[in-house]
Parts: C-alpha cells; sequence; structure tokens
C-alpha cells in the first residue's frame, strides 16, 4: 500500500525537457542545470523516484533559477527511474538499489562542487524519496540538515522521516505536507512541528495544504489549473524559505 501511494501518478519522463542543460558531471553526478553558474546562491532539488528527467521537476528548477539560483536536479537515481508497471521489479526490489542512505553520499560531493564554484550557502529541497526514510535507509534532504552540510531544507510529501530525526535537523527547514498523506499524514507533520518548537535554535515552516494528496508538489497534472495552482503555491513557499535563509 505504501509503495503504490508514494508512486502514484507517474510522469512522462523526458531527457530533453526544461530551459536548462544536462551536464555529465557535477560532483561526480550526471546533472539538470539551470541558472547563473556566478550565482552565489545555489539549490539542490532532489527527485523523488521517477528521478531527474520529470518535466515538471525541470520546471521547478528553471523557475527557482528565475529567481537568482543556480539550480541543480542530480541524477541520484543513475538512468534507472522505478518503473510502476514493471511487475518483476516492485518498489522494495527497486529500493534495495537506489537507497537514500547512497543518495545522501552522493550529495556531499554535489554540495561540494557547489561551494567550489563560489556558492557561498546551499539550499536542498527534497521530494518524497528525496526528503524520505525507510528502516534503515537515510533521508537525502533529512541527512543533509541533520549534517549541516547545507544551510537550509525544504522537506515536500516526506516519506517515512522520523520525529527523532527531526530533532537532530541542524539548518532552518520548511516541511510542507499534504492534507491527504497515508504516509506522512497530518497528525505525523504536526509531530515534526511540536518536536522542532522544542529547539529554539532552528528556525522553521511546517504547513498543511488541503485538499491535495501525497505527490501534490511535483507529480501534478499541468493540464488541471487548480492543481497548478497548489504546485505554485508549494514552490512559492520553498523559494521563500530559501529566500529567507541562503544569503
Amino acid at each position: 500500500m505504501a509503495s503504490s501511494l508514494c508512486c502514484s501518478n507517474p510522469p512522462n519522463l523526458s531527457a530533453t525537457s526544461g530551459e536548462g542543460t544536462v551536464v555529465d558531471d557535477f560532483g561526480g553526478i550526471k546533472s539538470y542545470i539551470a541558472g547563473s553558474v556566478d550565482s552565489k546562491r545555489a539549490v539542490i532539488l532532489i527527485s523523488d523516484v521517477y528521478g531527474f528527467e520529470a518535466p515538471n521537476l525541470r520546471k521547478i528548477a528553471d523557475k527557482v533559477a528565475a529567481c537568482g539560483y543556480f539550480a541543480v536536479v542530480p541524477d541520484f537515481i543513475h538512468g534507472d527511474p522505478f518503473n510502476l508497471d514493471d511487475s518483476t521489479r516492485p518498489f522494495p526490489v527497486w529500493l534495495q538499489s537506489h537507497t537514500t542512505e547512497k543518495g545522501f553520499e552522493e550529495a556531499k560531493p554535489v554540495v561540494a562542487a557547489l561551494k567550489e564554484k563560489g556558492a557561498s550557502s546551499v539550499g536542498a529541497a527534497g521530494y518524497c524519496w528525496g526528503g524520505m526514510c525507510s528502516c534503515k535507509l537515510a533521508k537525502v534532504v533529512t541527512e543533509l540538515a541533520k549534517a549541516a552540510k547545507i544551510q537550509a531544507a525544504v522537506l515536500l510529501h516526506p516519506s517515512l522521516v522520523s520525529v527523532d530525526d527531526i530533532r537532530e535537523v541542524k539548518c532552518p527547514i520548511a516541511i510542507l505536507g499534504a492534507e491527504t498523506d497515508h504516509l506522512s499524514p497530518p497528525e505525523l507533520v504536526k509531530q515534526y512541528e511540536e518536536a522542532l518548537a522544542e529547539k529554539s535554535e532552528v528556525d522553521y515552516f511546517v504547513k498543511i495544504f488541503p485538499g491535495v494528496a501525497h505527490g501534490w508538489a511535483v507529480r501534478y497534472n499541468a493540464d488541471d489549473a487548480t492543481a497548478v495552482q497548489k504546485a505554485d503555491e508549494a514552490r512559492n513557499d520553498m523559494v521563500g524559505w530559501f529566500n529567507k535563509h541562503l544569503v
């Protein structure tokens, strides 16, 4: 049940989508990049299980870049997105090859590459897999925030992040949840908020979006005006958070 909810509404992947550029090596990872390389503020966008060729994700990167950021969408899934129709490779099997623990380790050189190119502050936003934890698996953005590798974090409809993980976060964090989400229900998101309220040294923002379900911020239907408006609201909240904390 959890995997079907996590992976519903798969996008039509396109290697040529977006206004940016695909580079073979950014911090050791093939990546989609957008924005001025001279920008001192950078944002890493970490995909869900469908990877960096999702057109909506690249549109988000383009719009983040238009706000003055250098945006990077690494291919942490290495050209092997989850295929909901492949019955021979169900989600738990696919996930064994694409642990978010591995994603966290691969994200650290990407952060280092951004710093080497002159970025003075780096933020990261994770969608589902990018903000996810399962069993012993690490969360990419959550782990970056716990390790103080970034200056600001945003989790959008995260999956299976524990309250204890949130207690260990060391940088400003925003959590954007859905009203209908069996993976991170509003009750759990409220627990995240309560845990963050105990950490006076960490700024936080928590918001539950009414009328949306898990995945709404990136796997929305571009022909549905209401869905686009809700996704735009999430993106604007994300950019606003980065505007506040990436200097």
